[in-house]
């Protein structure tokens, strides 16, 4: 996994982290226990720091960046969604961002908040706690229900499982198929 330091900003890893060997963690990022950072997800914290809160999960290619001096917390228990860019201060315990979802400048989502897939949350937007929203710009759809959070935390216990199980359930096969169809077995 490439970690940089950035005019001596270093990243921060909990022990029982996960960051996949294709992500990318640049400066102040701050990652807590059993945090899951997924495949080709970039976390710049060369301007501001990043803070991810335990059992929390950047899924793969999300990008994370905060403005210069600035601090973006992500709480606990957090889903950042596939392919999700968030340039925001506040995003609370519990909450969900949907795949592809775009969170701007100065934006606060509230604890166990929804940000539905694909959704823009415009400059200096708060999502109150315990809603969902959606759309381009997003609005407010809906409360979220108990069915929402035994959903969510469903998934949110995949990403924790997968955090304690990548070091050492995955290993790199570096030798490619010669014919296609081809299972490689080097053991």
């Amino acid at each position: 996994m490439p970690l940089y330091e950035f005019e001596g900003r270093r990243p921060q890893i909990a022990v029982s982290a996960f960051v996949a060997e294709t992500a990318i963690i640049i400066g102040d990022v701050r990652l807590g226990e059993q945090v899951y950072i997924g495949h080709g997800a970039i976390l710049r914290g060369d301007y501001g720091t990043i803070e991810i809160a335990a059992g929390s999960a950047v899924e793969e290619g999300a990008i994370l960046h905060i403005n210069p001096g600035a601090l973006c917390r992500i709480g606990r228990r957090v889903t950042i969604g596939h392919g999700a860019k968030l340039h925001c201060p506040e995003i609370g315990d519990g909450a969900v961002i949907g795949i592809g979802a775009i969170l701007s400048f100065n934006v606060r989502v509230g604890e166990w908040s929804i940000v539905a897939e694909g959704s823009v949350v415009p400059n200096g937007k708060t999502v109150p706690p315990g809603v969902i929203v959606a759309g381009n710009p997003a609005v407010e759809i809906a409360r979220v229900e108990q069915r929402h959070r035994d959903f969510w935390n469903y998934g949110k216990d995949l990403y924790a499982d997968l955090a304690r199980r990548y070091p050492h359930g995955c290993r790199r096969l570096d030798t490619k198929p010669q014919n296609p169809g081809e299972v490689i077995d080097r053991e």
